[in-house]
């Protein structure tokens, strides 16, 4: 099994914590962030990894070689010139998944015990073109989800924008979490080029192909991308530690 690890963001939210270290470097319970999401993938299953890189990429580079790339086949996707964000990021590394074969995409920023195994064993039951991790709870951003948990839509509470992809009687309001399974065959949909979001890419292949929402109700899950959040960051993660995860 492949994965990508989306890691390519400045960290800006972070302020001074990223001036000089790379997001991905960022310790929560004593281990960079970086680390605790290589672990869990290998856990899942995963023996390839690609990492999309731009702030500081000799750093994670160095850190890595130090753990001797934590036993597992790690690769780089370089964005020099700019970071790309998740859709540009992913469309780069293509060339990466050529054995046919769905792969888990996991935001840097992202501290879960989500189950790696049966998040991917689900999609491969429903076979959708990708299954996004969400959850209830708050946040200004929504996608819209029908009772098949097909992703119609997007919403903006704060601004009231809306997108409809698929129109349904019934649209639930879940956040998205910044992990997520895909099937190769979206790279050849996406027509997009340079820097964009894959939100964006999801609604508009939302109108013609399936698209799930995984709602794992019993996963606690943090975006550790704001100061604020670290200290809850630090609480959730030796949690995790205790219970040996």
């Amino acid at each position: 099994m492949k994965a990508l690890i989306l890691a390519a963001g400045l960290g800006t939210r972070l302020h001074q914590l990223t001036y000089n270290t790379p997001k991905a470097l960022i310790e929560v319970g004593g281990k960079p962030m970086l680390e605790r999401i290589i672990q869990n993938l290998k856990v899942a299953g995963v023996t390839k990894i690609i990492i999309n890189l731009h702030h500081f990429p000799e750093k994670i580079k160095a850190f890595l070689a130090t753990k001797e790339h934590f036993g597992i086949d790690i690769h780089f996707s370089e964005e020099t010139n700019q970071a790309l964000e998740t859709g540009g990021g992913l469309k780069k590394t293509a060339w990466f998944f050529d054995d046919g074969k769905p792969f888990i995409v996991h935001n840097v920023d992202i501290l879960t015990n989500i189950n790696l195994s049966y998040f991917m064993d689900y999609h491969l039951k429903n076979d959708p073109l990708a299954t996004l991790f969400v959850q209830q709870r708050n946040s200004s951003r929504y996608l819209l989800f029908n009772n098949e948990k097909e992703l119609c839509g997007w919403t903006n509470n704060k601004t009231g924008e809306t997108i409809i992809s698929k129109k349904s009687n019934t649209l639930t309001q879940l956040a998205f979490n910044g992990i997520h399974v895909i099937n190769p065959e979206i790279f050849d949909l996406i027509k997009i080029k340079g820097k964009f979001s894959i939100v964006q890419v999801y609604l508009e292949l939302a109108k013609k192909f399936v698209i799930h929402g995984f709602e794992d109700k019993g996963a606690d899950c943090l975006d550790i991308g704001k100061p604020d959040s670290l200290i809850q960051a630090e609480i959730l993660a030796r949690k995790f530690d205790n219970r040996g995860f």
